[in-house]
């Protein structure tokens, strides 16, 4: 059984003369981050292997959700092939992960993420929301038979504030 939770980042700032990857977050993208994260703990599917795009916006809200858990930002594993709006190495990345780890936690883009979900998970998602994170479950031992598996649940900021 492997899992995966895939996070996109949180509502980004347009106001600064940065380039792409340097996007901060908006003070919502913030907010939003810790309602999602608080959910997600309730539900007590933090998983134990942390990724993230090298994107301000996606690191700073893996952080936010580091910060949340207590887990040392050292834990964080940041890498290039994450900064994906497609998809496809986003897939790669996740059939190359190491057998030894059963679950990820794996900070990201649209429109790669909502592909992914949708290629991936058995819930059609019509856009992922900037902060919002979905929870794929999958019936593999091996990261490289990667195949349609289960959404086990979606979480978006607009629904917790309903």
């Amino acid at each position: 059984m492997k899992e995966i939770v895939l996070v996109r980042h949180g509502k980004s700032s347009w106001k600064y003369d940065v380039i792409d990857s340097e996007r901060p977050l908006k003070q919502r993208g913030i907010d939003d981050s810790l309602l999602v994260i608080s959910e997600l703990c309730a539900r007590g599917a933090v998983p134990s292997t942390i990724f993230s795009s090298p994107a301000n916006r996606a690191l700073s809200t893996c952080k936010i959700f580091m910060n949340f858990i207590e887990i040392p930002q050292n834990q964080i594993i940041v890498d290039e092939n994450l900064y994906d709006f497609e998809g496809r190495n986003v897939i790669d990345f996740i059939k190359r992960l190491p057998n030894s780890i059963d679950d990820v936690m794996i900070f990201g883009h649209n429109h790669a993420f909502t592909s992914i979900s949708n290629i991936f998970g058995n819930t059609y998602i019509d856009n992922l929301p900037t902060s919002g994170l979905v929870k794929l479950r999958f019936d593999i031992d091996d990261w490289k038979d990667l195949k349609k598996g289960i959404t086990e649940f979606i979480i978006t900021p607009k629904d917790l504030k309903a």
